[in-house]
């Protein structure tokens, strides 16, 4: 019979060893796994009747993480996406944990054996140019919020950076004069550096001549001179997008968030005839085949495809199986 083992040190271990010093993930990363097993522990508190800190790691089972993901869906109304999210946390810890615990294989391989669901996959949605040109002209540059707002909106829009690398920019990540770029450490940890239009770098050098707020140290800094929170940005752009939808009503309808902008950097790069692998690297994507999303999305383009091809000229009719079994599975 195993020995029992307390569930604390071994999950310490895990985000100290593994993820912050073996693996250098990311904060992002950090943030997200420990909001997993907050919500975890949480569980199994009201499901166990224990404190947290006193739970034993065999009481952590597969039946239980099945019943946590079961209450995440129904109760706290959380997507496919985010619950498999979840459980990629979790298998995390589990494979940590076949090696710091082997006697307690077969409670880990039945967690590792949770799959992830499956969703359908829906088509990415972009801006139309007008609508971002709108977008763009919303922020009343009189005001400093306005000029921030305004520069936040064309970076994001030219250069396809995630939410958490928009926010992080730093002054000293900007480069002006020739090759003008801007630095980012992206997901996986990855340095890239994206070149700035003309009319970005314009905007960017105006934006370095505002007296600095707080330490001066953020590029798009909030009121009080610190880095922008995530309802910060979701704000603005919220405000902003109901002043363009009175010109631009077409925005009525649509969600303007900075990936949304990602998005549409990425298909208006396919439209023009960028190829896949070079998309890729600007957006900072491990794998090629991310790109094949804004693939999908772009209706134009399949359009194109269609009048360079000639139409069939097939004649009209059902086809008739002419077997019995083939006509019972042709019915199904």
């Amino acid at each position: 019979m195993n020995a029992t083992v307390s569930l604390a040190p071994v999950l310490e271990r895990f985000f100290m060893q593994r993820l912050m010093q073996q693996r250098q993930v990311s904060p992002h990363t950090i943030v997200s796994y420990r909001d997993t097993f907050c919500r975890l522990l949480k569980f199994a508190q009201q499901h166990l009747h224990k404190a947290p800190s006193q739970l034993q790691f065999e009481e952590i089972s597969a039946p239980l993480v099945g019943k946590f993901l079961d209450h995440l869906e129904k109760h706290d109304g959380i997507s496919v996406r985010t619950r498999n999210l979840r459980l990629t946390a979790i298998h995390s810890f589990f494979h940590f944990t076949a090696y710091e615990l082997p006697e307690h294989s077969g409670q880990i391989q039945r967690v590792l054996a949770i799959p992830s669901k499956r969703f359908t996959r829906t088509l990415v949605s972009f801006l139309t140019r007008p609508e971002v040109d709108a977008l763009l002209a919303a922020p009343d540059r009189s005001t400093w919020s306005g000029r921030r707002d305004h520069a936040f909106i064309l970076t994001a829009a030219q250069t396809g950076f995630r939410l958490s690398e928009m926010t992080g920019l730093k002054r000293e990540d900007l480069t002006l004069g020739a090759g003008a770029h801007l630095r980012v450490i992206g997901k996986g940890r990855r340095e890239r550096c994206t070149p700035l239009a003309k009319t970005t770098r314009a905007v960017l050098k105006a934006w370095l001549c505002e007296p600095p707020r707080g330490d001066g140290n953020v590029l798009f800094p909030n009121a009080r001179g610190g880095r922008l929170s995530v309802h910060g940005v979701q704000y603005l752009l919220n405000k902003h997008r109901r002043i363009a939808a009175r010109t631009c009503p077409s925005l009525k309808q649509k969600r303007v968030t900075v990936h949304r902008l990602r998005h549409t950097m990425a298909v208006d790069m396919l439209q023009e005839g960028v190829d896949r692998a070079t998309i890729a690297l600007w957006l900072g994507h491990q794998h090629v085949q991310t790109t094949q999303i804004y693939l999908d999305a772009t209706l134009a383009m399949k359009e194109k495809a269609l009048d360079k091809v000639t139409p069939r000229q097939g004649r009209p009719g059902r086809y008739h199986p002419d077997d019995r079994l083939l006509a019972f599975l042709k019915n199904l």
